[in-house]
């Protein structure tokens, strides 16, 4: 806390945060809630205190909760400062030779300006306004009358056009209908405090935009843990307005300083890297010292507090102790894909993408302090440096709501100091029919892909930022039969490795050196790369392709083509993209870039009016053998699939229709049965096809979204084959129409359980 107990009622302090002058007002033990609009003694104080300090940009007033105000009502008051020293400095407004000449009328004048400008202008500036036009009009009317008062007149005309200049009377003049000469509940219209709770720094905005139309609102979190998140549309705004109210803003006084009090005792802590290291278990200690910690202060100060606001306490106090604040809230809300805190912290609101309005504006807005919080802990867990010499961190959250990438950059790259993305992950693994229902790929790519996956094909997975290349490349993870082992190589853990293991997968997950990162005690990708090719038979999966690992995943392809899927994940947006990147940015021999069996494009569509934009896969491409320099010149790209804008779905291409794919036909050579027929092949194709249609169509007609989950889908896949199997015993051949009523009346038996 910046005031301690103690501190002289009403004394400030100003503090530089983020290139502002931020002045903190103490109003620990006040009998007031320090408020600009409900207060006339706070407003005067403030305006004291502003006539004192220059360049003041933002005001907190501290009490147990801290009640922040913008720099656009900042100057509005430095406004009423400036008229103030106008009327008695500049112009001499209470001065015997401004008022003498008014006659009779000066002792009037003197007594009215002075009551004016010394008793009700600080207090309260539009009721100073109102009763100096009041005056006004008294004195025209005897002026009319024949009255001697035409310098007066005069003179309150001329005070009312300075009064008319400040913006604060400007912004307050619409409600003067409204609201009566008095009633403090105008400035609630145009001043807007922003309530923080004292044991964090960052401000929400409380209020809704007057003029915004709901789009939506919803609940994210848990029971009374619960925030209330409404969506917006604003005219003349482009973005949405991502309004949260917090639960940790909305807590009674009582609770306030409970919260205050445990936080000054659990700060005192300092966790170790290696209880930091299991965040579950530190989370879980914090999390019970925090209950028992409340509990005796409430018995203490004799407050009453229930068992079910002991557990909800004590998740906020793990949550501004230990924890991400309202990082953890946001990424609870499974909506969101982006978050996104820019430098300078201070003055830019947090932004989101949501998933359905795309990127808003949040009424977040974080302080330097407890960015800074953040960056430390993230150092501590990524065990990764963040400094001047290594101004860029790429780490992961992990939380038992959610997990994220995150990546922080902070000065000298970034000029305004520390600033975060977070990628919010999938609270499940994403599956080829999740995507099928949100029309990213259609029930034959689907099918064609898990057929290759079940070839033991190379491929990757291109696209550009934002276009869902790992999501999809995590899908097909879960078309490997889970009896096949499984390597991936990350610099930041994003592919569903944990889910895997609980859904039986034998899986081995690498973290290796970033990229971005500089000289590290860890390994780097090419080694991670080579020294997969160690660790048993098993697929190998790259989560990102972005340097020199590419030589040495070309060479895993090469030594395990035949063996093991070989998949990864590259930028790029086109076949030919791809191969420019991979030959002429990465350096990879032509001949190698021959490794690639499959190249899959990923990436956003834009709607016509340009707010707008859906992920879809463009292409499915196979990669021939038979060229020397150029796979565009010289033929070897082949379309498989391809998107069709106006259908908004892949179409198969003649190539594939008439089975004149290379690696199809590699894959069905090693098959017995399969080899030299094609319609066999396709129709094992068409049967996977048929066989995820089935379940999106099933889990829309039912309502039963879980069945395109991970779990049950795994579960498909495996019935599948098992059924294949039995199939081919008896026929020679996995015949669609043998298979797919086998499989249909085993999947109705699951949905009955």
């Amino acid at each position: 806390m910046l005031f301690k107990e103690g501190a002289e009622l009403y004394s400030y302090e100003i503090r530089s945060e983020s290139g502002e002058s931020v002045l903190y007002v103490n109003y620990l033990g006040a009998p007031i809630v320090p408020s600009l609009e409900n207060s006339g003694e706070v407003m005067s104080h403030t305006l004291g205190i502003l006539e004192e300090e220059k360049g003041i940009s933002r005001i907190v007033f501290v009490q147990q909760r801290n009640y922040s105000y913008s720099a656009s009502d900042v100057q509005s008051l430095i406004g009423v400062v400036q008229l103030k020293k106008r009327l008695l400095r500049s112009d001499n407004l209470l001065s015997n030779e401004k008022l003498s000449v008014l006659g009779f009328s000066y002792e009037k004048a003197y007594s009215f300006f002075n009551y004016l400008l010394n008793e009700v202008l600080t207090y309260d500036p539009a009721r100073a306004y109102r009763e100096l036009k009041g005056e006004y009009f008294s004195q025209k009317a005897l002026l009319e009358n024949g009255e001697d008062n035409a310098e007066y007149v005069w003179l309150l005309e001329k005070t009312i056009g300075n009064f008319d200049e400040i913006s604060l009377l400007q912004k307050l003049k619409p409600y003067f209908d409204k609201y009566p000469s008095g009633d403090r509940g105008i400035y609630s219209e145009v001043l807007q405090g922003n309530i923080m709770p004292n044991f964090t720094f960052t401000r929400m905005v409380s209020s809704l935009p007057k003029d915004g139309e709901i789009l939506e609102q919803y609940n994210v979190g848990q029971a009374e843990d619960a925030s209330v998140v409404t969506l917006l549309k604003v005219p003349n705004q482009t973005k949405p307005i991502y309004h949260i109210s917090l639960p940790e803003y909305n807590l009674k006084e009582d609770h306030h300083m409970l919260l205050n009090l445990a936080r000054g005792v659990l700060v005192e802590h300092r966790p170790s890297k290696e209880e930091f290291n299991d965040g579950e278990r530190i989370r879980q200690v914090f999390f019970n010292v925090a209950k028992d910690l409340l509990t005796d202060l409430a018995n203490s100060k004799n407050i009453k507090v229930t068992y079910n606001e002991i557990e909800n306490l004590s998740k906020i106090l793990v949550r501004y102790t230990i924890g991400f604040g309202i990082l953890e809230v946001l990424l609870q809300d499974n909506n969101l894909q982006d978050i996104m805190v820019n430098a300078p912290v201070s003055v830019s609101p947090v932004y989101v993408k949501h998933n359905e309005y795309g990127e808003c504006t949040t009424n977040l807005i974080p302080a330097v302090e407890d960015v800074d919080s953040w960056a430390a802990k993230f150092r501590m867990l990524s065990g990764r440096a963040l400094d001047e010499a290594n101004p860029i961190l790429d780490t992961n959250l992990e939380l038992g709501v959610a997990s994220a990438r995150v990546a922080i950059i902070q000065n000298p790259l970034s000029a305004g100091g520390l600033a975060y993305t977070l990628r919010r992950h999938r609270d499940k693994p994403w599956t080829l029919p999740l995507f099928m229902k949100n029309k990213m790929i259609d029930g034959l790519g689907a099918g064609l892909l898990s057929f290759i996956i079940d070839g033991a094909r190379t491929m990757l997975i291109a696209g550009t930022r934002s276009s869902g290349k790992t999501s999809f490349l995590g899908s097909l993870l879960l078309e490997i039969m889970p009896n096949n082992r499984i390597i991936t190589v990350e610099d930041t853990l994003e592919l569903p490795v944990l889910p895997m293991k609980k859904l039986n997968y034998d899986i081995l997950s690498m973290k290796v050196r970033s990229a971005l990162a500089g000289e590290s005690t860890e390994v780097s990708a090419t080694e991670g790369i080579r020294a997969s090719l160690r660790l048993g038979d098993s697929g190998l999966i790259v989560g990102e392709i972005r340097s020199e690992e590419a030589r040495a995943l070309y060479e895993a392809m090469r030594v395990g083509a035949l063996a093991n899927v070989v998949a990864g994940t590259i930028h790029g947006g086109s076949p030919y993209s791809v191969f420019d990147r991979v030959v002429n940015d990465l350096q990879v021999p032509v001949t190698s870039f021959k490794a690639t069996d499959l190249i899959v494009v990923a990436n956003p569509i834009k709607t016509p009016d340009g707010l707008h934009s859906n992920r879809r896969i463009l292409s499915i491409t196979e990669v021939r053998k038979h060229w020397e320099k150029d796979p565009l010149v010289e033929g070897g790209f082949v379309d498989l699939m391809k998107y069709d804008v106006n259908k908004d779905m892949l179409v198969p291409t003649d190539e594939l229709i008439n089975g004149d794919s290379e690696i199809i036909k590699d894959i069905a050579g090693n098959v017995k049965g399969w080899a030299g027929n094609w319609d066999a092949v396709w129709d094992n194709i068409l049967l996977r096809k048929e066989i995820k249609e089935e379940i999106v169509k099933v889990s829309e007609k039912i309502d039963r979204p879980e069945i395109l989950e991970a779990e049950f889908v795994v579960k498909s896949n495996a019935a599948f084959h098992r059924i294949s199997d039995e199939v081919t015993r008896d026929l020679g051949l996995p015949v669609g129409k043998e298979v797919f009523p086998k499989w249909k009346k085993w999947f109705e038996k699951e949905l009955r359980k």
